[in-house]
């Protein structure tokens, strides 16, 4: 095979006709060849994407690369910070003689650039608070962190049912429990036995148990107001869309919660966008690491919503990345939907690492350039096997492409410019505070507090018909308070006040359908 063929075929397969975003050049035995430019273009970047390799393989950079170029082409970016080491983006890149090495053997110039990036977090701490109210974020995404069987899922749908059946709005947790609670015994119990269905005492204790559980691990505060307005991560500043960063690394005990919320915001992105067709670039690239935890254990429901979504969203001109360890972590279903491809060296030290290779090898075009199953195993740091969909949505030849390196600093912000970028951030004021409107807690416990008053003026006239003294029954009121699901609650009454101090009400999407 001649080195002429190979540039032939590479540029024939990704010399772009419009705007796209440049990520190396190919390698032909062993030598870079900077003449076979591997482009992505921008108007396929809502097709989806895979990115995959070992620990250590160069993914994080791959993906920091990919950011880089949509925010300069103006598409904005979302992102998890895995480890907190990509808040670097924020700051120009370091020149070194690896860089230089890099970007000579590229034959592109290397401009070290920093780029615009609002830091959000789970917890808070580390960046603008991310919340969703516990009805935004819906019964089958909510039964996945609680690892709810499906009997126990379908108790869940019967709560979300009913609370939005009933203007309910289910903020955060105590909302939930405070509902689980009321349609679990007493009145609601009967309230909803003809309509929805019994709810059994020890499916509501076993769910509740599951609801105290997540909060011990110290992740309230993704479940409330201000929930997150999307319209956020569409910004842009002096024309460069904004990569915003969920900083992860305080939670990475919790894989599935922070996993499964990236899910939700998609989901929110997908039911809140309008239909916009096919563009020149997408509106927001929304990037999924750790992939694989959203897969894990997951129920047939959970799944046919993340194709659902994936399916769809495309029309809404966003694109969506997984990034995983090895192709296989993602379902076939959805890998379907992903037309661009970034593979880098896979390890195969197992028989199931080399089943895993032989298996990922056919879901590329076939390669007249290389042996792939053994080019598979020799991919340096920096390499990687790309097929991208061509501007007529064709999959490319197969190229082993070295990257270009990031123009931004490839390690973390110091503690004082971290610091520094959540001072500036009018997001990070914007979130920071938490808002307590009245919700499902306050409204029935008003509704439990009626009952008992009218209970309460009634035994008298009762007592003084019969002649005989009234009977000491415990109240419907009593009955749920004491409960023992009432007894895991834990809300002080005085939330009303600080909600009426804020002055808000629930966002109109608090009591929306969120059935996802």
């Amino acid at each position: 095979m001649s080195r002429v063929r190979f540039i032939e075929t590479i540029q024939a397969s990704y010399a772009p006709t419009g705007a796209s975003i440049y990520l190396g050049a190919g390698v032909f035995e062993k030598e870079i060849v900077p003449e076979a430019k591997v482009n992505l273009p921008l108007r396929m970047m809502n097709r989806h994407g895979l990115v995959t390799g070992a620990t250590g393989s160069g993914k994080t950079r791959t993906l920091q690369l990919l950011a880089e170029q949509l925010s300069a082409a103006g598409v904005p970016v979302f992102m998890p910070d895995m480890k907190g080491d990509v808040s670097g983006i924020a700051a120009e890149g370091v020149v070194n003689d690896k860089i230089r090495e890099r970007a000579a053997a590229l034959g592109v110039p290397f401009t070290p650039s920093a780029f615009p990036v609002e830091l959000y977090s789970l917890s808070g701490k580390l960046g603008a608070q991310m919340r969703a109210t516990v009805t935004e974020f819906g019964p089958v995404l909510l039964s996945k962190v609680l690892e709810l069987n499906e009997v126990q899922s379908s108790v869940l749908m019967i709560i979300f049912k009913y609370a939005d059946d009933k203007d309910l709005p289910i903020v955060d947790l105590n909302d939930l429990k405070k509902v689980l609670n009321y349609l679990s015994e007493g009145t609601g119990a009967a309230e909803i036995k003809e309509t929805y269905g019994k709810i059994s005492p020890a499916t509501a204790s076993t769910i509740l148990r599951k609801i105290v559980a997540l909060e011990q691990q110290g992740v309230n505060q993704i479940f409330g107001e201000k929930s997150f307005d999307i319209d956020d991560l569409l910004e842009k500043v002096d024309g460069r869309g904004v990569i915003s960063l969920l900083n992860v690394s305080d939670v990475q005990s919790q894989p599935a919660i922070f996993s499964t919320f990236m899910l939700a915001l998609l989901a929110e992105i997908y039911q809140s966008l309008p239909e916009a067709g096919d563009l020149d670039k997408p509106k927001l690239v929304f990037f999924l690491d750790e992939a694989h935890l959203l897969f894990k254990d997951a129920p047939k429901a959970f799944m046919d919503q993340i194709e659902q979504v994936i399916r769809l969203i495309r029309s809404k001109g966003v694109g969506v990345f997984f990034c995983t360890q090895v192709t296989q972590d993602v379902p076939a279903s959805v890998l379907s939907q992903l037309g661009n491809r970034v593979h880098h060296v896979i390890r195969a030290f197992t028989p199931n690492d080399v089943k895993d290779l032989k298996d990922t090898i056919r879901t590329f075009p076939k390669s007249e350039f290389y042996d792939m199953e053994q080019q598979f195993t020799q991919l340096g740091i920096g390499q990687a096997f790309i097929t991208v969909l061509n501007e007529k949505g064709i999959p490319t030849a197969t190229v082993v492409t070295h990257l270009a390196p990031p123009a931004s600093r490839m390690g973390p912000l110091t503690p004082q410019e971290y610091q520094g970028q959540l001072d500036q951030s009018e997001l990070y004021k914007k979130y920071k505070d938490t808002i307590d409107p009245r919700s499902a807690f306050e409204i029935l416990n008003e509704r439990v507090q009626a009952i008992r008053q009218e209970q309460e003026a009634s035994a008298p006239a009762a007592a003084k018909t019969s002649g005989r003294p009234a009977k000491q029954e415990k109240s419907t009121f009593e009955e749920v308070m004491s409960s023992p699901v009432a007894k895991q609650v834990g809300r002080e009454l005085v939330r009303g006040v600080f909600g009426m101090l804020f002055g808000s009400t629930p966002r109109r999407t608090s009591t929306r359908r969120r059935y996802y």
